[in-house]
């Protein structure tokens, strides 16, 4: 059902948001497009430039959230990130790419696991 893994993906993006805000981030954009993938959140940590992935899960079926960022998947974050820097004619700023894994357990509150400089 692909609908409702958007929305789950939809639900995780937006709990992600309103986590980095509460931190202190400013969020740049969301759903940043490039080629066939996407970047969900980009977002300021103090002077720094932060890629996030938010992965959801409902249960753990698969295992916990975070590990759905395969190698692969790494791979096209950080080609996604060089395209928006260079999209932007953004030089010399220091950058990261974190992850935040959000498992949505019905009853339960959600449980954000935050990476930082994930990979």
């Amino acid at each position: 059902m692909p609908h409702q893994k958007q929305t789950i993906g939809k639900i995780g993006e937006d709990l992600a948001e309103e986590y980095l805000l509460n931190k202190g981030y400013k969020i740049l954009q969301r759903n940043y497009r490039y080629g066939h993938g996407e970047i969900d959140i980009i977002a300021k940590d103090k002077n720094i430039l932060v890629f996030i992935e938010v992965k959801t899960r409902n249960n753990l079926e698969f295992g916990p959230p975070e590990l759905a960022v395969t190698k692969n998947k790494q791979r096209q974050i950080r080609k996604i990130a060089e395209s928006y820097l260079y999209e932007k004619e953004i030089k010399e700023t220091d950058c990261r790419i974190d992850v935040i894994a959000i498992l949505l357990i019905k009853n339960q509150d959600p449980q954000i696991n935050h990476i930082v400089n994930a990979f």
